[in-house]
């Protein structure tokens, strides 16, 4: 799935959210059947874009994180290969539940959880389940995918619900856990900046990521300093499920840079997909820019675990 092919590792959401048109009462936020047809419609938008490259095919059923990133990556695919994609498989999904949170005004939202057919290990130890996070943010607008999280299929945690069965959500500002989901983004981003604060446990995407950033930063002629900034409002928000071990599952977004600064006389490399994206004129250094979505898990008290981050290139521009 040529526009996933970044991803390297899904978020929870927030019940708090504005009333309009005097909707206070607390209702599901989708039936099961509108959540069906949510994510059918999603999917038949989304293999309509990577078969063409095109990203206005599926410009309307995407947003947030998600939509950024693979908007510019059919972008970019669409200047390389004008013709389509030659090896377009059809993303199918299976085997589907819903996580219906019940919720007053809007944007309304919902996860589900399901079963793609881009895992080679079906029901065995490499098999992989998606989480995808759709939102709405009026009675006139339709359902859209923000957020994917990928998950091996037995690190999926069980989730808490109320007696009709409904997905009990987490307030952004809820501070009887380890970090509010609203302050995710940004101590996220401090963290790999400085390593404070020191709450996310170590893992591919905390400790990890900071070490290589780190071993990466000086070598043949180049060096390269990074740069995160929180995202947190409008359609990067975040989301938040609690979990059955009295955990939050939240997904959240963060926004990343990396400046290549080369020495005279050495080259900054640029993919032709990376070109398509590319803004001014490479002299002696590149920036790139890309979104990301994580996935958390934040306990009452302790460590937060960050299994999952999907990353995206969404533009460059040279000096």
């Amino acid at each position: 799935m040529a526009a996933l092919a970044t991803a390297t590792v899904l978020t929870v959401g927030a019940s708090g959210c504005v009333t309009v048109h005097g909707e206070r009462e607390v209702v599901p936020s989708a039936t099961k059947a509108e959540a069906a047809r949510a994510l059918s419609a999603f999917t038949d938008a989304y293999n309509r874009a990577d078969q063409a490259y095109d990203p206005a095919l599926d410009a309307g059923r995407v947003t947030g994180a998600f939509g950024a990133t693979t908007q510019a990556g059919f972008t970019a695919r669409h200047v390389t290969s004008p013709g389509g994609n030659p090896q377009h498989s059809a993303l199918a999904l299976t085997d589907t539940r819903y996580l219906i949170p019940r919720q007053a005004g809007w944007p309304r939202w919902f996860v589900a959880d399901t079963d793609s057919n881009r895992d080679q290990d079906d029901r065995g130890p490499n098999d992989t389940r998606w989480l995808l996070l759709f939102t709405r943010g009026g009675p006139d607008q339709v359902w859209k995918l923000a957020y994917l999280s990928v998950l091996s299929a037995g690190d999926v945690p069980a989730f808490q619900q109320d007696k009709n069965g409904f997905a009990e959500p987490v307030r952004p500002d809820d501070a009887t856990f380890a970090v509010a989901p609203k302050d995710l983004s940004a101590d996220y981003v401090s963290y790999l900046q400085g390593g404070k604060p020191p709450v996310f446990a170590d893992g591919d995407h905390t400790s990890g990521w900071r070490a290589a950033r780190s071993k990466n930063a000086v070598g043949n002629g180049r060096v390269s300093q990074f740069v995160d900034q929180p995202l947190s409002e409008g359609d990067f928000a975040p989301f938040g499920l609690r979990t059955a071990d009295g955990r939050a599952l939240v997904f959240f977004a963060a926004r990343h840079f990396e400046r290549q600064t080369v020495a005279q006389g050495v080259r900054l490399d640029i993919s032709p997909d990376e070109k398509a994206l590319l803004s001014g004129e490479v002299h002696s250094s590149l920036t790139r820019e890309w979104i990301s979505n994580e996935l958390a898990l934040v306990p009452p008290k302790g460590q937060v675990v960050i299994p999952n981050r999907v990353q995206g290139l969404i533009s460059l521009k040279g000096e």
